[in-house]
């Protein structure tokens, strides 16, 4: 199946300090690329590769899961894991509840997680809706493209694949479950004005993460995608900033 041009995976060899990236459901790496080379030029490395089904077609991505998603960066993970010293995780919106889901099963393999507005709740009605109306529907209007910054463009699905998306809710649970697991320093960049994820997941991280180890940093100039979007350099220098600040080794070229 060919590659929607601009969705290609990126991996860079750095330093002995990695980072894997997670895109978003419905999204492709071209949203985290820009974060990505940022993470590259200080010397990191990097993986941001392109989950099973995006960045093609939504008919593709219907033949997938989200256990599908997990373990093609659970693979990358572990391919980093053998080459850093310390790894980090970040992603945008489903790709920040992967990355979170990484830290609660790996625990202190993973030296911290960076997301942008995370998705571990079910709370968009029509997604409460998906394993009714995927024996109906393929698909339903989709939900890439939430930035404010003019003409800035998301290279993701204009459709939603309704059976892709009717696997969510589990693991939502799973992710929501466990989160009392995670022991790794937590950082959030959390936008008020997001039209896609509802402000419930970060009131959940509040909730649970109650042992000193959450950051939320709020981005008052951005919409869902932010790491595209006018506060993606805040983004960029913030989570180098956290890896500086809890890597056990520095970072190449400091």
């Amino acid at each position: 199946m060919p590659v929607m041009p601009g969705a290609e995976p990126y991996h860079h060899a750095g330093g002995p300090v990695g980072v894997l990236l997670c895109h978003g459901f419905t999204g492709s790496p071209q949203s985290l690329r820009p974060w990505a080379e940022h993470l590259a030029e200080a010397g990191l490395t990097v993986a941001l590769p392109r989950l099973p089904g995006h960045g093609t077609t939504w008919q593709e991505m219907n033949r997938t899961r989200w256990e599908d998603w997990y373990a093609a960066l659970d693979k990358e993970l572990a391919d980093l894991r053998g080459r850093c010293s310390d790894v980090f995780v970040m992603g945008l919106s489903l790709g920040g509840c992967m990355a979170l889901r990484l830290a609660e099963v790996h625990g202190t393999e993973i030296r911290g997680v960076v997301v942008v507005n995370p998705s571990i709740a079910n709370d968009v009605p029509l997604l409460k809706l998906a394993p009714l109306l995927q024996l109906f529907v393929p698909s339903v209007p989709g939900v890439a493209g939430d930035i404010k910054k003019e003409g800035a463009t998301e290279l993701g699905y204009t459709r939603t694949p309704v059976r892709a998306a009717a696997s969510l809710p589990r693991l939502w649970a799973l992710t929501q479950t466990e989160l009392d697991r995670l022991v790794q320093p937590v950082l959030v960049f959390h936008s008020p004005q997001d039209h896609v994820v509802k402000p419930t997941s970060v009131r959940i991280l509040r909730e649970k993460l109650t042992g000193g180890n959450l950051n939320v940093v709020e981005l008052a100039d951005s919409y869902h995608v932010a790491t595209l979007d006018n506060d993606a350099d805040r983004i960029f220098a913030g989570s180098l900033e956290f890896v500086r600040a809890n890597a056990s080794v520095p970072l190449q070229g400091d």
